[in-house]
């Protein structure tokens, strides 16, 4: 079958992008308004970008009333940020944080998720998650208006925190040790530590 997704609903062509885009990576994004009130949110589309700059970037979409969320309204007035990952153990509180507050309610105060401070911004990155970015906004991109827009936020990346608890034989992240959660269609969430390899082909080709 062919799907016109542009003649769609927006909820309609949303289902269809998160039923068909699996899994995505979390980005559990934290930012801080100009007054001091932090804000933390999971946004599943999420990428890296380049290693030169080293950068990301990650996607908030408007609500479904048309208006920007939280994060970006915080990122217009500091424009610095965190992604944590998320492992499995986090996997409920994660979830707990894409439930709409107030503006200006602190989501680590809400839900009992511990933040500890970054190195090189002003937001807190989630204490007990094992790899946080930060980062400066590079360029918020918008797509569209209206309900379920976008907004692409490229950040380049200040300083990479790893607990050395995760790190593997080669001085770099174990998958198995990080055990992350990706995001699925609809409620479904898949966890990473189930991996394969293949060989590379030759570059030289």
């Amino acid at each position: 079958m062919n799907v016109d997704l542009p003649t769609l609903k927006a909820r309609e062509a949303y289902a269809w992008l998160t039923s068909s885009i699996q899994p995505r990576p979390i980005a559990w994004v934290s930012t801080i308004s100009a007054d001091g009130r932090t804000n933390l949110a999971p946004f599943s589309f999420f990428q890296g970008v380049s290693s030169s700059p080293p950068s990301l970037l990650f996607i908030p979409v408007n609500t479904r009333e048309g208006t920007k969320k939280d994060t970006v309204r915080n990122l217009e007035q500091v424009p610095e940020f965190v992604v944590s990952v998320v492992p499995f153990a986090l996997a409920g509180p994660m979830n707990a944080t894409a439930a709409m507050l107030p503006y200006g309610e602190d989501e680590f105060a809400a839900f009992g998720i511990e933040s500890a401070p970054s190195l090189k911004v002003r937001p807190p990155r989630v204490a007990q998650s094992p790899v946080a970015f930060e980062c400066r906004v590079h360029q918020i991109v918008p797509v569209g208006t209206g309900p379920l827009a976008a907004n692409i936020v490229i950040g380049l990346i200040e300083n990479l925190f790893v607990a050395d608890g995760v790190l593997g034989s080669d001085g770099l992240p174990d998958p198995a040790k990080l055990d992350l959660v990706g995001r699925m269609g609809g409620e479904l969430f898949a966890r990473t530590r189930e991996t394969f390899s293949l060989a590379r082909p030759d570059r030289q080709r």
